[in-house]
């Protein structure tokens, strides 16, 4: 063993020790518990970040420990490899996507294998490559057969230059993120997936997820956005026929205040009454080309114009103006909705910047309304200024409301969701292709299952003029299926959500060339353990529910809900520094290139110049604030990286990046180091000595310490609290360093407390603890050593420490044996010479001992 602490060796040797062990490799053992740990699988971006670093330690730990807790546990690995930023390498560095993207995956997963982690590589899996996209289409030809997949005209962001669809986030102030044109909404027929279908359900099953944290379920709940209300109709007339403008509210009661309705610029009043209305018509173009997201709608300022339409109010027959309103989408509800700005904050601003009526017709229930009204009443409350509705409460008057629409044929009571069907389509090349053949005789025509998979080309370089798909004759140019005659393959790809919402259930069953999964799912699934960042608490959470349940439907799997537990990672934060230039343009300094002088003054160290402080911000490449995990590995080895991640902070909260930290993580892995080396030099007795042996006072108090932290660890890392379990190694080290000294006794305290400190520590820093347990000879690999448990016999103490009362007031402590009767007890607290201040020669009336707590004198 050497004397020194040396990372880079010993992590090299244990590494090569697993690999030729084939230590990590998952094989089905029924009978045996098993435990599925899976980590989000990471976007191949070029490098990992400490993001990654934190995620897959949380994972590791978990496996690990499950692992000597006897479990036959599997830790997948894959990459979620297509998407866009691969298009906008290639169009940067001029290389295919498919190279950029593969060579990404080999350099990050030589640094997921440098950081020791127990990953099963034997099922590692990439989303780009056609033996997994195949069963993307094979299912996606399936929901067509069944209805769940469907195609329709979608309202898309369009980039006139680029010629593609840009997702929401790709629009910055109307415009296209990269060409800078103005964007426009165009429809577009594109393939949906019905998860509305499967709404309820998913909004219900949230109830029986008692592991997945409370805000991600109220988040779903709220995407899934369950609402009771009303459906009800304007009548109108125009060009002689009689129409009926529907809108849904949710407050039904507030409908006597209705002064207005406003359209989406998509709507076809807004398109009758632009025909022949340049102004309206340009008014109608601006609204196209703003975004689509609800957020974005809340904040922008809101704009409309008159239509020249008007519609009649159901209940009064009053006639009621039709607006245009570029806050009104048409992709929710129908496309319009019923103006109440006495109700209602946004239509109040719009009702106000235009001047038209505010009427208020709700009031508190046990008070007057301030009129006229300086902003919107938006509580429940009771009806007035609504004739025969006055006086009721809302869900009175909402009941009322809705039988009388009802009676009149014009609406009813209904369900609305917020959830909209998944829109798949992507107007871009680096995806799984869709695998529809567009024939001019036959129509759209599924690609058979024995074409499959419709395979990508790899050699594309896109250039930012459409998609490169399109420009292929090669792959464009084929036979109809049904007819045999020429026909056009689709172009779109799929949305890359499609291949991270079943790669779970593909973990379990990677090998398989026949099917898309087969029975070792319903041995490994569901997965016990989840962890990813809360950036996907909705969308990727919610689409792999719902695939889930499709592939149940289809008969293909046996379960509901994909994920038993959920944990959510906060994020790895560090200090930002920069410097504003005379454009206004901001500079990012990386914290290692500034230093603090005397004084607090922050400066660049290139040039002394002062640089100014951003405060604390999440690690991203725009703020210039990340660390380079690889450097981080080379410097101080996977082990001191990993002990600082899982030290500093718990999992589920943000992680402050501190280099002194770090630098605390490697000074008690080499104290560990130093420690173990000096006890395999000179101990020569094992823990079996412990057995029945007396031990003297000082000893017996540090066998007592490890195995009380030890207590404390194992209860919190069923708990997740790492940074505990980690501060408990800590403190056991420090137990044993002051139980040093000659004799038998001594090694044997020592002996088994190493060997409870390394078991701890295997899942944290598992090379050091793989070695250090081979050097000092406790067995092969600490890998197969059984978890550590509490020695009840250890934590029973010789000695109880018993409060000392005189007269009912505390005046100190004094230690007894255990085992010491009455009579004794007495003895020892007189003779106690803090006892005897206090008593001064008095005389003692009466002695109350509680046994194990306090002694009181009574004078």
């Amino acid at each position: 063993m050497q004397q020194k602490y040396n990372p880079q060796v010993i992590e090299r040797e244990a590494q090569q020790h697993w690999e030729r062990a084939g230590a990590f490799r998952a094989v089905e053992a029924p009978g045996k518990p098993k435990y599925y740990c899976l980590s989000m699988f990471p976007y191949p971006s070029g490098k990992l970040h400490m993001g990654h670093v934190r995620n897959y330690t949380i994972g590791d730990v978990l496996t690990r420990h499950h692992r000597m807790k006897g479990y036959n546990v599997l830790q997948p690995m894959g990459w979620d490899a297509f998407g866009l930023p691969a298009e906008n390498a290639a169009m940067a560095n001029g290389v295919p996507p498919a190279k950029w993207t593969h060579d990404n995956i080999a350099y990050m997963k030589k640094q997921l294998q440098s950081l020791g982690f127990a990953i099963d590589w034997s099922r590692e899996l990439a989303t780009c490559r056609p033996d997994y996209y195949r069963w993307n289409q094979w299912l996606f030809l399936r929901m067509l057969k069944k209805g769940i997949a469907y195609k329709k005209t979608q309202v898309v962001n369009w980039d006139p230059v680029d010629q593609t669809v840009l997702a929401n986030e790709q629009v910055i102030d109307g415009k296209g993120w990269r060409t800078g044109a103005a964007v426009e909404k165009r429809e577009i027929p594109g393939y949906y997936l019905a998860i509305t279908q499967y709404a309820d359900e998913l909004l219900a099953a949230l109830d029986t997820l008692p592991g997945w944290p409370e805000r991600v379920k109220t988040m779903q709940a709220n995407w899934i956005g369950k609402s009771y209300g009303v459906r009800f109709a304007f009548p109108y007339e125009l060009d002689g026929k009689q129409e009926k403008l529907w809108v849904f509210t949710t407050r039904a009661d507030t409908i006597m205040g209705v002064t207005f309705v406003a359209v989406a610029a998509e709507h076809s009043l807004a398109a009758r009454a632009a025909k022949d209305n340049p102004k309206l018509a340009a008014f109608v173009e601006e609204c196209r080309r703003g975004s689509v997201m609800e957020a974005d709608l809340a904040t922008i300022e809101k704009k409309g114009m008159r239509t020249g339409i008007f519609v009649q109010h159901p209940l009064t027959g009053d006639k009621v103006e039709v607006w245009i309103g570029n806050y009104v989408l048409m992709g929710y509800g129908e496309g319009a909705v019923m103006g109440v700005p006495g109700h209602d904050q946004r239509d109040f601003e719009f009702a106000t910047q235009y001047k038209l009526p505010i009427r208020a017709v709700i009031k508190p229930n046990d008070g007057e309304l301030a009129l006229p009204l300086k902003q919107a009443y938006v509580e429940y409350g009771a009806c007035f200024n609504s004739g025969k509705y006055d006086g009721l409460d809302y869900r009175q008057a909402v009941d009322a409301i809705a039988a009388d629409l009802k009676a009149k044929k014009l609406g009813d009571q209904q369900v609305l969701w917020r959830l909209r069907d998944w829109g798949i389509s992507r107007q871009r090349y680096w995806g799984t292709p869709i695998p529809i053949i567009h024939c001019a005789g036959c129509g759209d025509v599924p690609v058979p299952d024995d074409q499959l998979p419709v395979v990508l080309p790899e050699d594309c370089v896109p250039d930012g003029a459409g998609n490169p798909l399109a420009k292929r004759a090669d792959f464009v140019n084929c036979q109809c299926p049904k007819c045999g005659k020429p026909a056009k393959r689709e172009t779109d790809t799929m949305d890359t959500f499609v291949d991270s919402s079943w790669y779970y259930l593909r973990f379990a069953c990677p090998d398989n060339e026949k099917s898309m999964v087969d029975e070792r799912v319903k041995y490994w699934l569901p997965v016990d353990q989840y962890i990813g960042g809360i950036e996907h608490a909705i969308l990727h959470l919610l689409y792999s529910r719902f695939w889930t349940r499709v592939m149940r439907d289809l008969g293909l799997v046996k379960l509901d809900e994909p994920f038993a537990n959920l944990l959510t990672q906060g994020m790895v934060l560090n200090e930002i520094y920069f410097r504003k230039g005379g454009s206004g343009r901001i500079t990012y300094y990386n914290p290692l290139e500034v230093e603090t002088r005397a004084g607090g003054e922050v400066v660049l160290r290139s040039d002394g110049q002062p640089v100014e402080a951003g405060g604390i911000g999440t690690m991203s490449k725009s703020r210039n604030n990340g660390v380079d995990p690889q450097e981080l590995i080379d410097h101080y080895g996977a082990d001191i990286a990993r002990f600082f991640m899982m030290f500093t902070s718990p999992p589920e909260d943000t992680l402050l990046w501190s280099d002194a930290g770090v630098e605390g993580a490697a000074r008690f892995l080499r104290r560990l180091w130093a420690f173990a080396w000096e006890f395999g030099n000179t101990g020569t007795t094992t823990a079996a000595a412990l057995r029945g042996a007396a031990l003297p006072a000082g000893l017996a108090a540090a066998r007592r310490e490890v195995h009380a932290v030890l207590k404390q660890a194992n209860y919190d890392i069923g708990r997740h609290q790492f940074n505990t379990v980690a501060s408990a190694a800590m403190k056991i080290l420090n137990a044993l360093e002051r139980a040093a000294g000659p004799g038998p006794a001594c090694d044997a305290v020592q002996h088994e407390g190493l060997s409870v400190l390394l078991r701890l520590l295997s899942p944290i820093t598992p090379h050091i603890s793989h070695c250090l347990w081979r050097e000092l000879k406790f067995g092969d690999d600490v890998l197969t050593a059984p978890w550590p448990e509490p020695d009840p016999a250890a934590l029973i103490e010789d000695e109880v420490e018993l409060v000392v009362q005189v007269n009912g007031k505390k005046r100190g402590e004094v230690r007894v044996p255990r085992d010491a009767d009455r009579n004794a007890i007495e003895s020892l607290v007189l003779a106690d010479p803090a006892v005897q201040k206090h008593v001064a020669g008095q005389t003692i009336k009466k002695v109350v001992v509680v046994p194990g707590r306090l002694v009181n004198l009574v004078v």
